[in-house]
């Protein structure tokens, strides 16, 4: 096994997310998704991009047609397809053909590497599929295609007739394959097994550039592809973010970082890892998916600590708790409050109100932030009450309004849908301000008579929007008596914050966290 760094190949990306990855569950790309996801990740300096199959749907075709349309600056396009059928002779084969309409200067086929599925899946002969794949090489070649190989199945194939598997890439090789791919496209192999397995195909074509293709069903497929690096391929396969069938493919976004700044390996021009985060929300974007939040590098919790222990070391040092410095990949570190708070994470978060370890305040701050978690409160989404519970105990903090009274009338008739309306007395200033407001249901209807209340002291209330509204019951065999937390996002165009409120009643609970959203609103427009 090579030392760590001791690598002077590059290893050239092969993203296959426009392919592979939208054979994930709810993953869905349009032929105009494609082409932005091919734009951007040959902005990222990715070596190829797989835009499809083109002889299985018109999707993919749009896409070969439309993206030759655009030059591309680092990467190259490359077409998926498979060898040709059992008995039928290249030239005539429907799909290798298609391969040659789709304009790519690459085409990437696939074999059996596993005797299994070439007797059990293809029902043909050992001889025959060796046949299909030195030919069906060869044919590609002669238009002038550069042609990778997968040996689909590769590694299963391996542990149940390695003689067998060993030739199907060598049949490829003879063909003309300029790379020879391996594939573990059932995810079950271990990183062991992967390393020795391409050990030995190196051993017997040293001279033939290799690849790894890895799936996730063990767990694994980032594991894989680091050991196959290390074993000698130069060319790794992946999605971004890990899409893909079943439990997906290999995760580029973990894989590029960790060969660059684990193993030392070049891969895609160092500076463009920074944008790397943004790559990995902006294909969840597209796709419709919500972002993994513990996904490592890039997940909005893979440098969010919230022990207080950890915090006090990272103030300290931020290698105590972190492997990497987030702004590498383009992420954040975030200090999260909660139950397992210290005082040294207020002391992180809220650096500018100037609190040190000795301040009463923000141990007293510290002390019932405990007590209200424990009481059904969450302030790792709600630090917008967080910061205004730590404003009033450091004193000289002035509240944009107080409520005074709150009336609520809910009418019902037969067949008609229940009307809500809501009366609020607010005190703004030396001011007292009465407003009523109806709305779809209650929370609506106090929603909007707090505006009402507020917008002529603060026109800024105006740009605030009630982004989300969670309901949460913390104490489920307590029925309709049962204590519940509301948590409200809030934004105003610029940033977005949280607040929260916990009552057993649903009603009190939404107005806690609806009018500290409004006040944390008018706290960072007005410095209050």
């Amino acid at each position: 096994m090579n030392a760590i760094g001791d690598y002077a190949n590059l290893i050239k990306i092969y993203d296959t997310t426009l392919r592979d990855g939208t054979q994930g569950e709810g993953v869905s790309l349009s032929a105009e998704d494609k082409i932005k996801i091919a734009l951007r990740l040959d902005e990222m300096g990715f070596h190829y991009i797989e835009g499809g199959w083109p002889g299985s749907n018109p999707k993919d075709m749009e896409f070969f047609n439309r993206i030759q349309q655009y030059t591309l600056k680092h990467a190259v396009v490359t077409a998926f397809g498979s060898t040709c059928r059992p008995g039928v002779e290249p030239a005539r084969d429907a799909n290798l053909n298609r391969l040659l309409e789709a304009g790519v200067k690459v085409a990437t086929i696939f074999g059996k590497a596993w005797d299994f599925h070439v007797t059990r899946a293809l029902n043909t002969t050992l001889e025959e599929n060796l046949r299909m794949v030195r030919e069906s090489v060869a044919y590609l070649k002669s238009h002038g295609l550069t042609v990778f190989f997968d040996g689909e199945h590769f590694f299963d194939g391996y542990k149940a007739n390695a003689g067998y598997a060993l030739e199907v890439v060598k049949a490829a090789v003879q063909g003309g394959a300029d790379a020879v791919i391996l594939c573990d496209t059932n995810g079950g192999s271990l990183p062991l097994e992967v390393f020795q397995a391409v050990t030995r195909v190196r051993e017997e074509l040293p001279d033939v550039e290799l690849g790894i293709h890895a799936h996730n069903d063990g767990e694994m497929a980032v594991a894989n592809s680091l050991m196959a690096v290390q074993a000698g391929a130069t060319q790794v396969q992946g999605t971004v973010n890990g899409l893909g069938e079943r439990c997906g493919n290999a995760n580029l976004c973990s894989i590029i970082p960790n060969l660059t700044f684990k193993l030392g390996c070049p891969t895609i021009p160092r500076e463009n890892l920074v944008y790397l985060t943004e790559l990995s929300r902006y294909v969840y974007e597209l796709a419709n998916l919500n972002p993994a939040a513990n996904q490592p590098y890039v997940g909005e919790s893979a440098f969010a600590h919230k022990g207080g222990i950890h915090v006090s070391a990272l103030m300290k040092e931020p290698g105590t708790y972190e492997h990497l410095d987030p702004a590498l990949v383009g992420n954040t570190r975030r200090v999260l409050m909660s139950e397992l708070a210290g005082i040294s994470n207020l002391l992180y978060k809220y650096k500018e109100l100037h609190l040190d370890k000795s301040s009463p305040e923000g141990r007293q701050v510290l002390d019932q932030l405990k007590n209200l978690e424990h009481c059904g409160y969450q302030f790792e989404a709600a630090e917008g009450s967080l910061e205004l519970m730590l404003r009033k105990a450091l004193n000289g903090y002035r509240e944009p309004f107080q409520l005074e009274s709150m009336r609520l009338i809910l009418q019902m008739w037969e067949g008609q849908p229940i009307h809500s309306e809501a009366v609020i007395k607010l005190r703004v200033g030396e001011e007292v301000v009465h407003t009523a407001a109806e709305g779809n249901g209650p929370v609506n209807a106090l929603d909007n008579a707090l505006r009402k209340a507020l917008e002529t002291f603060y026109p800024e209330v105006a740009a605030l929007r009630l982004l989300d509204y969670k309901v949460r019951v913390l104490q489920e065999k307590a029925g309709t008596e049962a204590q519940v937390r509301v948590l409200i996002e809030t934004g105003n165009g610029k940033k977005t914050w949280g607040t929260v409120g916990v009552s057993t009643n649903i009603i009190e609970a939404s107005w806690q966290a609806l009018a500290d959203s409004m006040a944390y609103g008018l706290l960072k427009e007005h410095k209050l």
